[in-house]
């Protein structure tokens, strides 16, 4: 068969190939432009234009040629498409983790019911909190949930359903505590659970200079919708995290405005900052 005569053939149902590698082309390029490895996608592009040629030729030449070459490309295929799933695994679990959260996720954390009034308080406290740890060099990592947390994270810490306030956590982050290596977990103005583990995150392209705590951070950002406030041990460093994606050296300015938009409130009354 020829060429000409292929796709005189395949008519309208070529226009749904070339949209389907459209699709794939255009899924792909954000995917590896997102993790900051275009050489590999250019690498894969060419790997795919050069396995189209090679099947457009055994096309030409007869369907019994080249049968050993279309089974070494084939092999090849699934070779890469499990390196890829290998390499690129940590994406997918999140991927299907999302996909997998219940509809109706009420039981993963009670919803603690609270004023606006409440919530800058509780943004406040926080602030003042990370703005003192910052200075005297002490690790924490505050993990506030607008809506939702899985409970086998809850369940690695302990339970405290506290009014959330600067002393408690100075408590909890302080060294000689136990619980100061985990996470806090706040939901509204109360801390619901502390020293919880959080799943670390696989991303490649992470700063070698980040520790732990921003690992943990970050792979519980990529999970579920939470925003994430890291303070470095070692620099001092306020960072926060929202989708794994981490924003460094935050002003208390900043770190408040971040705080209500997760809170779900507007950001007006900048008095609060003078009290700090």
């Amino acid at each position: 068969m020829s060429l000409k005569e292929y796709f005189a053939q395949q008519g309208l149902w070529l226009l749904v190939d070339i949209g389907f590698i459209l699709a794939v082309f255009i899924t792909a390029l954000v995917f590896f432009k997102r993790k900051n490895s275009m050489r590999l996608f250019i690498i894969l592009c060419a790997y795919g234009i050069a396995v189209y040629l090679f099947y457009l030729l055994k096309i030409s030449v007869g369907s019994r040629a080249l049968n050993i070459a279309a089974k070494i490309v084939d092999f090849a295929t699934i070779f890469l498409i499990v390196a890829f799933i290998v390499v690129y695994q940590a994406d997918f679990k999140t991927m299907f983790s999302r996909l997998g959260r219940p509809m109706n996720s009420s039981h993963y954390l009670k919803t603690y019911s609270t004023s606006d009034d409440d919530l800058m308080q509780a943004a406040s406290e926080i602030v003042k909190c990370t703005q003192i740890m910052s200075k005297n060099d002490i690790g924490a990592l505050i993990v506030i949930v607008p809506t939702t947390i899985p409970q086998h994270i809850l369940e690695t810490g302990t339970m405290l359903n506290a009014v959330l306030s600067c002393s408690l956590l100075e408590s909890i982050f302080h060294t000689s505590s136990p619980l100061h290596d985990g996470a806090v977990i706040v939901s509204g103005n109360c801390v619901v659970a502390a020293g919880c583990f959080l799943p670390l995150s696989q991303e490649i392209t992470i700063a070698k200079d980040l520790g732990t705590r921003h690992r943990a951070a970050i792979g519980i950002s990529e999970e579920t919708d939470v925003l994430s406030i890291v303070v470095s041990e070692e620099s001092g460093v306020i960072s926060i995290v929202e989708r794994g994606v981490i924003r460094r050296y935050m002003t208390p300015e900043k770190l408040t405005q971040a705080i209500y938009a997760a809170y779900g409130i507007s950001y007006a009354n900048k008095n609060l900052l003078k009290k700090q």
